[in-house]
């Protein structure tokens, strides 16, 4: 999520789990207590997957700026104290933070080394990066050109090497989510003096499903094509006929675009494909669209936790954010967290998903799943059988 002029404001705050929702979970669980082991894992891989809630992790790649850039940064943009937080690799996250949703900025650069040598470093009076997969033509991961390019893998690839590498290791993980949020240059920063990245036309879009299948076989993705039936569009299989079982998704991956509505990401993605007929990637379709399946409600607050619910009710994946970076720790705003689990959407996207990570701005902030666990029977959509064992 790029930080613009009005970085802080309208930021909103979040809160830790609430406990009515810890001992709902509880409850659930323990009306399964007495029941053989084997009989409660055969009943968690028919949970459909729309009836999970996972915490994802927002900017997963993200790593903040040298001392000496910072300045350069909040001299140029007062708001970029929202660029100060640091992520572990994207393995340790999956490993160790039960995170099983990771979302990742990406930039084209069908030719290879346009962001080689961002602007911030030319204003710090240092070189050009050294990472040898910057040169080579492929989409990069990266938050903001010239500006933002702190990563723990600089390349699309790279990354989702790192995710298979981790799942092939782990063939029973619930599914992995990884949302992918297209980004472009700055014009700002463009007149500055920076680089201008290639539009996402159809060739670029082509790229992404071109660089997860050469890392991802098709068993191992989710697509678009495994959620569809026969004679109906990608819409009406998931809300008449359902997504896919835990049993039937395990050890796989599936993409989604943040960018969503009208427009021409979408329009170009889905063109002469309306319920995305052999694409990699879901889109964000609007409500009564052929391709709508997966949607974004960030703030889950006031109103919007209701729409939340509405959606999750009907049968679409839904993701919204528990924080943002860093008006929720540095106002120790900590009602949102509570409120986005309660809501159901499936993936409830943080910055802060093991204790300590906000301990420099004196803040015990965290936003993780009742009972410390990578998945769980989501609040509001799951059958009132599902329990444990939803992850071996």
């Amino acid at each position: 999520m790029q930080v613009g002029s009005k970085l802080i404001a309208g930021l909103a705050s979040l809160s830790v789990a609430a406990a009515g929702l810890a001992g709902s979970a509880l409850t659930r669980d323990q009306s399964n207590s007495g029941t053989d082991a084997g009989d409660e894992a055969r009943r968690a891989y028919g949970v459909r997957i729309n009836q999970l809630q996972q915490i994802g992790a927002h900017n997963a790649y993200h790593r903040e700026a040298p001392d000496d850039e910072k300045k350069i940064q909040l001299a140029q943009e007062p708001g970029a104290v929202g660029l100060f937080y640091s992520h572990a690799s994207i393995p340790d996250q999956l490993e160790d933070q039960n995170v099983r949703m990771v979302e990742l900025d990406l930039f084209p650069d069908p030719q290879g080394g346009l962001y080689t040598y961002p602007l911030v470093r030319k204003l710090a009076g240092k070189g050009r990066l050294t990472d040898p997969d910057l040169a080579r033509p492929g989409i990069k991961v990266l938050h903001w050109a010239d500006f933002d390019y702190g990563t723990t893998c600089s390349t699309f690839v790279k990354c989702l090497t790192q995710v298979k590498s981790w799942s092939d290791a782990h063939p029973k993980h619930a599914p992995i989510t990884i949302q992918l949020e297209l980004k472009q240059s700055d014009p700002r920063l463009v007149a500055a003096g920076g680089v201008q990245s290639p539009p996402w036309n159809l060739d670029n879009l082509n790229s992404i499903d071109t660089e997860i299948r050469s890392v991802f076989p098709e068993p191992q993705l989710l697509s678009p094509d495994d959620v569809r039936r026969d004679g109906l569009t990608l819409e009406q299989s998931v809300l008449a006929t359902g997504w896919p079982t835990l049993g039937q998704a395990q050890g796989k991956v599936m993409f989604f675009f943040d960018n969503g509505g009208p427009g021409a990401i979408r329009d170009a993605y889905r063109e002469g494909r309306p319920s995305l007929e052999g694409r990699a990637v879901f889109t964000r379709g609007p409500e009564g669209q052929p391709d709508a399946a997966v949607t974004m409600v960030n703030d889950p607050r006031g109103t919007n936790q209701a729409e939340i619910q509405r959606l999750v009710k009907k049968g679409y994946m839904v993701r919204t954010r528990s924080d943002e970076p860093m008006s929720t720790v540095l106002t120790n705003e900590t009602s949102r967290v509570g409120i986005a689990l309660g809501s159901g959407a499936q993936w409830v996207t943080t910055d802060f998903p093991v204790a300590g990570m906000a301990a420099r701005y004196d803040s015990d902030f965290v936003a993780k799943l009742p009972g410390n666990t990578a998945v769980r029977c989501n609040p509001v959509a799951a059958p009132a059988w599902c329990g444990n064992a939803l992850e071996r």
